[in-house]
């Protein structure tokens, strides 16, 4: 491996990007290749072409890391049995949400002895999973990276965000999810736990729940959520955000934000002329007055289902919970 100590041009280190790993390099591959300590530090100066990313590492470039070199260090760091989890891991097995998020969380085993450090979060666990490999990077697997990330989450929203998104996309059930929480530690559960129960009522958004915990105050019968709705024959028609069956009333979340596409939103008015072609009584929220005045959004709800009630209920059906899809 060693080459002799050298004048280090640019063909020279050129020669060492074989020992790097997504631009990352160990110190002690550079030295037993015959780099010299100050050699290593001049070139790691501020001004310098490289930086020291974590201790013992160096990035071969001086500009800003990137979330995956960043990924990649604490990874080399930690050594080998150690996985990404959380928000870093999210990343990898493609949320993009999670992409942007500073720290760096990795899982160890709990035998081992080791601190975090700069951005690194090491968590030593006695539940170590056995690795995903996202992108020649190792993660823990999906539901225990969605629960090690909604365990660290501040607010309510954030945690509704994180595992509706995942859900909602069909990567994970809620099921599944809650199994790993109750095999897992019990450490900052609860905000998952309630999580959890939003996203068994079939709630797919933080905009849903929102819709969810005003509907729980309002006295009025039982809502359904993401649940499909059908003629008396069994011919499709819409499956609304939320449902009064004993009224056919339909709750629609209403904004491009909630959306991933114009065409998405298009498909939304669309499902609405359906509905209320069939009769159904619509109302249509924004999950801004949701989160900002929700008084006036109650007020709103308990009004149409006044109406919803006035009116000879339509022959219509809510089909089975097992026959619901995104439709």
């Amino acid at each position: 491996m060693g080459v002799g100590v050298r004048n280090w041009n640019s063909n020279a280190v050129d020669e060492l990007r074989r020992f790097a790993i997504n631009g990352i390099v160990r110190a002690r591959d550079l030295l037993s290749a015959g780099m010299s300590g100050s050699a290593i530090s001049f070139r790691c100066r501020p001004e310098g072409p490289w930086q020291r990313i974590l201790p013992g590492l160096v990035l071969m470039h001086n500009g800003v890391p990137s979330q995956r070199e960043r990924r990649t260090a604490a990874l080399l760091y930690c050594g080998s049995g150690s996985m990404l989890t959380g928000r870093a891991a999210l990343a990898e097995h493609g949320y993009r949400s999670s992409e942007s998020f500073s720290d760096v969380h990795v899982l160890i085993a709990h035998a081992r002895r080791m601190q975090s450090t700069s951005y690194l979060v090491v968590e030593r666990t006695t539940r170590l999973p056995a690795p995903v490999t996202s992108s020649g990077l190792a993660c823990s697997p999906l539901p225990r990276a969605l629960l090690d990330a909604a365990r660290r989450c501040t607010t309510t929203r954030s945690a509704r965000a994180l595992l509706a998104e995942a859900v909602q996309r069909g990567d994970v059930t809620p099921a599944v999810l809650a199994r790993e929480l109750e095999t897992g530690s019990n450490r900052g559960s609860a905000l998952p736990r309630k999580i959890l129960r939003e996203v068994s009522a079939d709630v797919h958004s933080v905009a849903e729940a929102d819709a969810r915990a005003l509907w729980l105050r309002s006295g009025l019968p039982a809502m359904n959520f993401n649940r499909r709705i059908e003629s008396a024959t069994g011919e499709f028609i819409a499956q609304p955000d939320g449902w009064i069956d004993e009224v056919a009333l339909a709750w629609e979340i209403d904004s491009l934000e909630w959306h991933l596409s114009p065409d998405e939103y298009a498909e939304t008015l669309a499902r609405r002329a359906r509905m209320q072609s069939a009769g159904i009584i619509v109302l249509a929220v924004i999950p801004r007055q949701l989160r900002d005045a929700p008084d006036r959004a109650l007020a709103d709800l308990r009004a149409h289902y006044e109406l919803a009630r006035a009116r000879p209920r339509p022959p219509l059906r809510m089909a089975p919970q097992s026959t619901s899809s995104n439709g």
